[in-house]
């Protein structure tokens, strides 16, 4: 970051952190992830898929909505390469991806919401 010259000084020495703040780039992916979670039924549907892996029908089931209102969360996830999908003749499965990031979420939706997971 360029000098940055602040216009209060508050003795916290604020002026030798700036150069450690990391880029725009790294917070914005950072958000992007959060919004993907910014819905309860699709952070419920992230939390059981990170227990199990299970069709669109069981989904829906499960979190008494429709499928395709199922499915929408399911491609939103998808598309943030949260979950994972598979096609077992014509049945597709879904499951949390096997990623640093989705083990992170997990762990702190879980720790957030004071629940914990059925099966260690």
């Amino acid at each position: 970051m360029p000098n940055i010259q602040l216009p209060h000084k508050h003795g916290q020495m604020i002026e030798k952190q700036i150069d450690h703040i990391p880029e725009n780039s790294y917070f914005q992916a950072a958000s992007d992830i959060f919004k993907l979670l910014s819905d309860n039924n699709r952070l419920q549907i992230f939390w059981l898929l990170c227990h199990c892996e299970e069709c669109v029908i069981n989904i829906s089931a499960i979190m008494e909505m429709s499928s395709p209102a199922v499915s929408h969360h399911l491609k939103t996830l998808k598309a943030g390469k949260l979950i994972t999908s598979r096609r077992d003749g014509k049945e597709v499965y879904y499951k949390a991806a096997d990623t640093n990031q989705s083990r992170l979420l997990h762990h702190i939706i879980e720790e957030l919401v004071e629940i914990t997971c059925p099966i260690p």
